[in-house]
């Protein structure tokens, strides 16, 4: 005997499953929310959140590279491959530290420990900082990987190597995986 338990059970297993589900899709080049970019666009979840705090940096003896962006700008998912790519190679001689802009306000009257004393009201925004918090380049929107590189050369002493001094042309906000064909 069909109960009407059974029955409306049987009908909302049938309409679960007859419904068309919809993949889940990360969407690149909309501001949409799609969770963490660096671990999604970048494939490096672990410059979120950062190892210090800007005021902790300020107080040590490394240069900073401080970076704001949103998770749910089409403009930052863009540049979190840039910034995966430069923490790659000038994590161990800089401190590097990206900051979601939801809890900044613009205030270049903050004190210098502050994110929102550098904050400029645009994503991406990347800054090199001299260890005292001066800053030596401030860029946002579509950055030239070849002057970031020059600003931390001339940050940290360390020379660029000739091969890196020619991309000083090239942009770089595209996914790159390292792989050749």
């Amino acid at each position: 005997m069909i109960t009407l338990r059974n029955w409306l059970a049987a009908l909302l297993a049938a309409v679960v499953f007859l419904l068309p589900l919809s993949p889940v899709e990360a969407a690149r080049g909309t501001d949409s929310y799609d969770g963490n970019i660096f671990a999604l666009y970048a494939g490096d979840g672990a410059l979120v959140p950062p190892r210090l705090s800007l005021a902790d940096a300020l107080d040590g003896d490394k240069p900073i590279l401080l970076a704001f962006y949103l998770d749910d700008s089409a403009a930052s998912k863009d540049f979190a491959p840039l910034l995966s790519d430069l923490d790659g190679r000038w994590g161990r001689v800089t401190e590097v530290i990206a900051l979601t802009t939801d809890p900044y306000s613009v205030d270049p009257k903050a004190p210098p420990s502050d994110p929102s004393h550098y904050w400029r009201g645009t994503v991406p925004q990347l800054l090199v900082l001299s260890s005292g918090g001066k800053v030596l380049y401030d860029v946002d929107g579509r950055m030239d990987v070849g002057s970031i590189e020059k600003a931390l050369s001339d940050a940290t002493g360390i020379a660029l190597p000739s091969d890196q001094a020619e991309r000083s042309s090239s942009s770089f906000n595209e996914i790159n995986s390292g792989y050749s064909s």
